[in-house]
């Protein structure tokens, strides 16, 4: 797995606006409660099937249940819930863990959260958590599995099918995206 890898095996690299893949929402479109919004890109359209929600953190408290919340709220809406087996069921779970610890790793090393976007295209979620901050996330090495704190990275490690940080040039901040499987 790598930390630094742009994008991940497949994709065409980061769009344009520096979204790294996901769809942005068409100027002048509404936008839900909290900021969150849904829809088809504007002028690079994601691959077909590919549904992305976004949730942008923009004067919110209490960021990471509300990430939660906006994320298990996608996986209802995209069938991932209620889940038929334990499988599906610790499949959602693993997604809502990734979504916890990119957004507290944002909001303990990187001056918060800017915008969360959640992408499914059937077979994968891509998480993608942007913030401001200047640090690179790294999983902690040796990973100590007894002591408090500093294993964020190290879950997302072990639970994607891949990680990593894109960095859009005179940009501040980065995103940083996980992407799991479904079940099979």
């Amino acid at each position: 797995m790598s930390t630094t890898r742009p994008f991940s095996p497949g994709d065409r690299g980061p769009e344009p606006s520096g979204a790294s893949g996901a769809s942005e929402r068409p100027s002048g479109a509404p936008e839900g409660p909290s900021g969150a919004s849904e829809g088809p890109a504007s002028s690079a359209e994601p691959p077909a099937g590919r549904q992305v929600r976004r949730l942008d953190f923009a004067g919110q408290s209490g960021v990471v249940p509300l990430a939660r919340d906006f994320a298990r709220q996608a996986l209802y809406a995209w069938g991932w819930l209620p889940a038929a087996t334990a499988d599906q069921r610790a499949a959602a779970e693993d997604v809502l863990l990734v979504v916890s610890e990119l957004v507290t790793n944002a909001c303990l090393h990187a001056e918060g959260p800017a915008e969360m976007a959640i992408a499914c295209d059937n077979k994968v979620i891509r998480v993608e958590v942007s913030d401001r901050g200047t640090g690179q996330p790294a999983p902690r090495t040796p990973h100590r599995a007894g002591r408090p704190g500093g294993h964020g990275m190290f879950i997302v490690q072990r639970l994607c099918l891949d990680w990593g940080v894109v960095r859009s040039p005179g940009v501040a901040g980065k995103t940083v995206w996980a992407e799991l499987g479904a079940p099979a």
